[in-house]
């Protein structure tokens, strides 16, 4: 095995063609609806497909590109915060070097913060990293049926896998041309009414990529979000509006989203907040751990001839020479943010001291949390958003705090400098918590798989340069075709096309509200008890053994985020409880495990096809918008809804709507079948 291919400069470059991919998807879809992916099950099949036509392709050098991809794929999570720059009209677009820089210094850095907890949380833990496992499982199927001596392979299981990320590619892909391009049928619908004055509305989107997202979050997240969905707008919405004056001629949605905009989601923003502080404050001890664990390793003697290459490690020396360049690189890069403030230099490098500091040791207390968060629920499932939230609040509280001394806050432009600034600092946090998250799933892969950690470790930090190339012109162009809630290029822009950000919107608007003192305190109050309430009934159900969980965090999304986007959320969840209540109808107890494994897989790859598919063509249809706008034309270059209108006339809503119901009803049913056809070839 030692002289087996692992990192290899065609994996390399493969794996950056596969980042661009997953990443350009990840920005599209957290941008929507503030949910990002795992790349790493559907990185590693495409590169077993694709690979299989070299001689000599092996599991290592597989999993190397799928760890290279899958950290680029996660670092797409910092648009959590970055697009609230815009929103507070500090920048107009995202420029390349700056973005570039933060994204890569941040995520590198989370790489090395994690690498001294391998050891503890991967091969001494007893933690489930449910995408780790799955990604080597898929890995070991692969390539066992025909492993040669030289531990080559023919990689023939791969292809199945490709067709099924093909399959729900073309789907989603179809229907989105057909929605977001043709604009022939609706990608939501929604029946408001009132009971008394109580303003109540049925909703339901057709996303197939937020659908996806569903089935891989599943039914426990999937109820915990119906349940924040209905004591929203089922209970705190028709309070809302029953005890307000309005208008009987007035919209009932625009009564309705109004409400949820200045009250529903602050009280979201409160549950989210208490559920991430009791979730870190649940992680002191492997945060403790991981911490007298990391300084032993910078101790150590990790000289590789000593020990086994499935134990080799990055060298402390190393750790440290990259750490410190990354220092340097984020010095430099808040230097010259700051430098535009106009602020005198004592106070400018007072503010860059105070920004890298934090960025550098909450990172690196997160690193910790983040791995264990991954180990316990996964990556996709882990909250990043609340470290988020976190860390805004406490940069956006140092920053005031300084900023009261300086009188730097005197001014308007001061004061939307500040919230810049602690923006700019959140990001750099989120990145390092997001890779921290993502790392360790994947060095679980690789210990299970026998990879050599160390050449893993280099992947992950050529993913981490790789995406941070790709964020900002992906990010720009979907700003400039799009717009994101609170920030639209152009005044006269499509308001259903614009992209909700929802984590930058609620992260920006927390930082506004600490700093001009109107942040909604007594809603943000009310989550927070509903919050507290929530995680004592989930105590409560741990402490009974209970099946059924209710983590606060996915309550929280639920009444945060509009419902046309949680409801294909929920209905995901719901299919991943019908498939597995089929195969369990279908096997014996004991082949049960083994079969419904394999129609997961299944389900899990189509699904991940599906969030690709819809996600590029955001992403293309963005391009064909700029291009069209630069040169004069219209910001819906292939809409056709004129020629609906002339034949449907006033119906044409109504009709696009049946029409987007009725395929999303018909995908369901056949997401379900043919999850389920990997049952026959047990039978």
């Amino acid at each position: 095995m030692n002289n087996i291919k692992e990192l290899t400069l065609r994996g390399m470059i493969l794996g950056a063609l596969i980042t661009v991919v997953f990443t350009a998807s990840n920005v599209y879809l957290g941008l929507k609806v503030g949910l990002t992916f795992s790349s790493a099950i559907p990185a590693a099949v495409i590169s077993m497909a694709i690979l299989r036509s070299f001689s000599g392709s092996t599991i290592l050098e597989n999993n190397m590109v799928q760890t290279q991809a899958s950290a680029a794929g996660t670092l797409s999570s910092i648009i959590f915060v970055l697009p609230g720059l815009l929103m507070i009209g500090y920048w107009q677009n995202f420029p390349l070097w700056t973005t570039m820089a933060i994204c890569s210094a941040g995520g590198m850095l989370g790489v090395l913060f994690s690498i001294p907890l391998r050891h503890v949380m991967v091969v001494k833990s007893d933690l489930p990293y449910p995408e780790g496992v799955a990604a080597a499982e898929i890995l070991k199927a692969s390539h066992s049926d025909e492993e040669n001596k030289d531990g080559t392979t023919s990689n023939k299981q791969s292809n199945n896998g490709l067709k099924d990320i093909l399959f729900g590619s073309a789907i989603s892909a179809v229907v989105s041309v057909l929605t977001n391009g043709f604009r022939v049928i609706s990608d939501s619908t929604a029946y408001w009414f009132t009971q008394g004055k109580a303003i109540i509305q049925l909703p339901m989107g057709f996303s197939l990529a937020l659908l996806s997202a569903g089935y891989l979050v599943g039914i426990v997240s999937g109820i915990a979000i119906l349940i924040g969905n209905l004591i929203a707008w089922g209970v705190i919405e028709p309070i809302l509006s029953a005890s307000m004056v309005y208008s009987s001629d007035a919209s009932l949605s625009d009564i309705g989203m109004g409400l949820w905009s200045h009250d529903l989601r602050f009280i979201g923003a409160g549950t989210l907040a208490i559920a991430a502080v009791w979730t870190l404050l649940s992680l002191i001890k492997p945060v403790i751990e991981g911490l007298k664990v990391s300084f032993r390793s910078l101790k150590a003697d990790n000289n590789s001839q000593k020990i086994a290459r499935v134990e080799q490690d990055l060298s402390p020396k190393t750790i440290l020479m990259i750490m410190f360049a990354m220092l340097v690189i984020l010095v430099f890069t808040f230097h010259h943010f700051v430098a535009d403030s106009g602020l005198s230099a004592s106070t400018g490098w007072i503010l860059i001291g105070s920004s890298v500091i934090f960025a550098f040791v909450i990172g690196f207390l997160v690193a910790a949390a983040c791995g264990y968060m991954a180990g316990l629920v996964g990556s996709s499932a882990s909250p990043i958003s609340g470290i988020g939230i976190i860390a805004v609040t406490i940069i956006s509280l140092i920053l005031l705090g300084i900023g009261e001394l300086d009188g730097m806050l005197g001014s308007a432009q001061g004061t939307q400098f500040a919230t810049a600034l602690s923006l700019f600092t959140t990001s750099v946090v989120l990145a390092i918590a997001t890779i921290s998250n993502d790392n360790l799933q994947d060095l679980k892969t690789g210990y299970l798989v026998k990879a050599t950690p160390w050449r893993q470790q280099v992947a992950l930090l050529v993913g981490c340069v790789v995406g941070s190339i790709v964020i900002a012109p992906v990010l720009d162009i979907l700003y400039h075709a799009y717009g994101f809630s609170g920030a639209l290029p152009r005044a006269d822009m499509d308001p259903s096309q614009v992209l909700p950000a929802p984590q930058a919107t609620l992260m920006t608007t927390i930082a506004k509200g600490i700093f001009s003192h109107k942040l909604e305190w007594n809603m943000v109050i009310i989550g927070l008890i509903l919050g507290a309430v929530i995680i004592a009934i989930d105590l409560i159900l741990a402490k009974r053994q209970s099946k059924f969980r209710l983590p606060a965090l996915a309550v929280g999304m639920g009444i945060y985020l509009p419902p046309t986007i949680t409801t294909p959320l929920i209905v995901g969840a719901i299919l991943s409880w019908v498939i597995r209540k089929l195969v369990q109808k279908q096997t014996t107890p004991a082949e049960f495990t083994e079969i419904h494994k394999k129609v997961d897989r299944k389900a899990a790859l189509i699904s991940s096809g599906f969030i690709v598919g819809e996600s590029l063509i955001g992403v293309i249809l963005a391009v064909f918008i700029v291009i069209s706008i630069s040169n004069g034309g219209e910001e819906a270059p292939l809409s056709l809804e004129k020629y609906m209108q002339a034949l449907f006339g006033q119906n044409t809503s109504v009709i696009a709507q049946c029409l987007g119901l009725a395929i999303f009803a018909l995908i369901c049913f056949n997401f379900v079948r043919r999850a389920m056809s990997a049952i026959k070839p047990n039978k």
